[in-house]
């Protein structure tokens, strides 16, 4: 497909989804991206979008944003069983795509969706937005600097109290809810980020809350060879621990608190003015090295701006994806297995 854009205007979105993902993360910083526009939003929710975006046109359904011709990248941020088929048909209509996290509900559609994306000539993402996490960023630098030595251990939660059941397709029984597949998409891509692709996992998902008709615990073990990836997530911790523990042979790193930026997305404040992705100085992670020398680490801006910044330039000049299709489709192999695991009690190989 052959755009007539002017290659200096923004790349004309469209935004397919206006619940929580799509009202709170991806409108905003869409807005954000100097290379982007928002140029339609497609819910049902058009008295919200006419107050929230009212130069976004509005579409009550999705086919009829996709079939746009004035619409070039298409964001969807839906309930999780409905991506693989809204990514089809945005790109079988030429349009690039960027899909929420998680990218679909098995790796056969995430496979069938690369293909395509290729086939088209289109690019295709997944908003994996936790890669820009204050916390993740400083944890990466510190590893990929090698302060830290080899790296044995690595232990990463996403701890939350919620003993209520909250209304909403995440905690019922459709394909692609629970806990796994909403804050185990964000843990699992971090490791792979980190650590590349595991030997084997095993996995603990199961349901702790009464009332619960999906997974709220996980509690997933990645084999890589001597060094072991731990990622733990519940909606029972009150008073939650660190964040991050790293231990290597060059020291120690343990990280309280959490990234800001979701927080400040769901308060109205949009990204990247002064202080976006600062984190509390109270909260600075502890670096201890092999003497036993302990030091403050002050905290990465979270940069969540960078994603769609990063998306405009692989559409515009050819650049590198902020998150390619291909690495959100192992992490889609990672739950997969750790679903098999949680299921037979074992650890599956990968």
């Amino acid at each position: 497909m052959t755009s007539t854009r002017n290659l200096t205007q923004p790349i004309p979105t469209g935004l397919i989804g206006y619940g929580t993902a799509g009202a709170f993360f991806h409108a905003p910083l869409i807005a954000a991206a100097a290379g982007l526009r928002l140029a339609a939003i497609g819910s049902r929710r058009s008295d919200d979008i006419l107050r929230d975006f009212p130069e976004a046109k509005a579409y009550e359904k999705p086919q009829d944003l996709i079939a746009d011709p004035a619409i070039e990248l298409v964001v969807i941020a839906t309930p999780n069983e409905s991506h693989a088929s809204l990514a089809r048909a945005a790109l079988e209509a030429g349009k690039h795509v960027v899909v929420d996290k998680p990218f679909t509900l098995n790796a056969a559609e995430a496979e069938a969706l690369i293909a395509l994306a290729s086939e088209r000539d289109r690019r295709l993402s997944v908003f994996q937005n936790r890669r820009w996490d204050n916390d993740f960023l400083t944890v990466r630098r510190l590893v990929e600097d090698g302060r830290l030595g080899e790296v044995a251990y690595y232990e990463a939660h996403f701890d939350r109290f919620r003993p209520e059941i909250k209304q909403g397709w995440r905690e019922t029984e459709a394909p692609g809810s629970g806990l796994l597949y909403d804050l185990g998409a964000h843990l699992i891509d971090q490791a792979l980020v980190l650590f590349g692709w595991p030997l084997a996992v095993t996995a603990d998902v199961t349901r702790q809350r009464a009332a619960a008709r999906a997974d709220d615990y996980f509690h997933l073990v990645l084999d890589y060879g001597r060094r072991r990836a731990v990622l733990h997530a519940s909606v029972l911790v009150r008073d939650p621990g660190p964040r991050y523990l790293v231990h290597g042979d060059g020291g120690s790193f343990v990280k309280y608190g959490i990234d800001g930026q979701e927080a400040a997305l769901r308060e109205g404040r949009r990204p990247g003015g002064e202080g976006w992705g600062d984190d509390d100085a109270a909260l600075f992670g502890r670096f201890t090295d092999a003497d036993g020398s302990a030091t403050t680490i002050e905290t990465l801006p979270g940069r969540y701006t960078a994603f769609y910044d990063g998306v405009a330039a692989a559409i515009r000049d050819g650049t590198a994806l902020p998150v390619e299709a291909r690495e959100a489709r192992d992490v889609i192999r990672v739950i997969e297995a750790a679903q098999v695991s949680a299921r037979e009690r074992r650890t599956v190989p990968l």
